[in-house]
């Protein structure tokens, strides 16, 4: 188990280090220079050409990504070109927000999609078609007009809930829990409608095997074949839906964000494209890396507790 945990890890910091040079590559491939951004619109080629200087962008492709490598490491993703704060202070206050947003929507998508999915395998007949279509009709929304729904019913109908904004946990936990409901539910129905779907089919298949039947024939409790083997059977395709489902949400929550007016990653990565901000774009692209790593690594964790075979793959 040492010996697969160590090999995992030693992947995601290749795959960190893969996505910090590409992305760097491709700042620089993009045409702009961050001499142009400080030096403003009205710069002339000399100015801007000095301000590149200034800022190193003149040295070798090499020698640019090893310095900012070596500040990385330290917790230093430079300074933004446009306000000249700190990138990785900004980006660890807009984490929290993006990581709880994926965090609850994730969780509740798990708990629901669960919940709907073994009950229609169970179940069958009225119920499962029931789930199944709605689950369709869930799958066939997209996240912002759902979002939009929402706002309408439940902050400018109902008055319920705030439309948009965001209060730390910090400030007031009431007050943070009522700000991330709307997003939340906006981002984890549709998630829930994908894990009940594959719930339903890995449990189904799971009712079927030969181990089930023999359990049934040994007179095992039907709620411990259904809950406990039949459930663990299914369990592995659910876990990576499940892992998959909460990188899809930490790294696409842009419009989310951006209708609820959340102060998070996805709409500190939209300002940053817009404004041609080369260092912040870098710094979020390997923020979202290192999350989607560590969330891999969690999942191969689980998936090998699941199935032993996964750690002998």
């Amino acid at each position: 188990m040492f010996t697969y945990v160590a090999r995992r890890i030693g992947l995601g910091a290749v795959t960190v280090l893969v996505a910090s040079a590409l992305s760097f590559l491709l700042v620089h491939a993009s045409g702009g220079s961050p001499g142009a951004i400080t030096a403003g619109e009205g710069a002339t080629k000399a100015q801007i050409a000095a301000e590149n200087v200034r800022l190193g962008w003149d040295r070798p492709l090499v020698a640019q990504y090893a310095s900012w490598l070596g500040h990385a490491v330290r917790s230093d993703l430079g300074v933004s070109l446009i306000d000249g704060h700190g990138i990785w202070p900004d980006l660890m206050q807009r984490v929290p927000v993006t990581a709880s947003m994926a965090v609850f929507a994730t969780l509740f998508s798990a708990i629901l999609g669960i919940l709907a999915g073994v009950v229609a395998a169970v179940r069958r007949g009225r119920l499962d078609r029931m789930i199944t279509v709605t689950s369709g009709i869930m799958l066939s929304l997209p996240q912002f007009w759902l979002g939009i729904l929402l706002v309408y019913l439940l902050s400018v109908k109902a008055h319920l809930l705030p439309a948009t904004g965001y209060v730390g946990f910090t400030v007031s936990p009431a007050q943070y829990v009522q700000s991330l409901v709307l997003p939340v539910l906006a981002l984890g129905l549709t998630g829930a409608a994908i894990i009940a779907r594959t719930t339903r089919a890995g449990m189904a298949n799971a009712l079927q095997q030969e181990h089930i039947r023999t359990l049934r024939a040994l007179g095992t409790p039907l709620w411990r074949i259904r809950y406990l083997h039949a459930l663990r059977f299914a369990g592995a395709p659910v876990v990576s839906v499940i892992g998959i489902q909460f990188i899809a949400l930490f790294g696409g929550s842009v419009i989310i964000e951006q209708l609820f007016a959340l102060p998070g990653l996805g709409q500190a990565a939209q300002g940053a494209i817009n404004t041609h901000d080369f260092p912040a774009v870098q710094g979020v692209v390997v923020i979202a890396t290192v999350v989607v790593v560590v969330t891999n690594l969690v999942l191969d964790l689980v998936l090998a507790a699941l199935d032993p075979k996964v750690r002998a793959a």
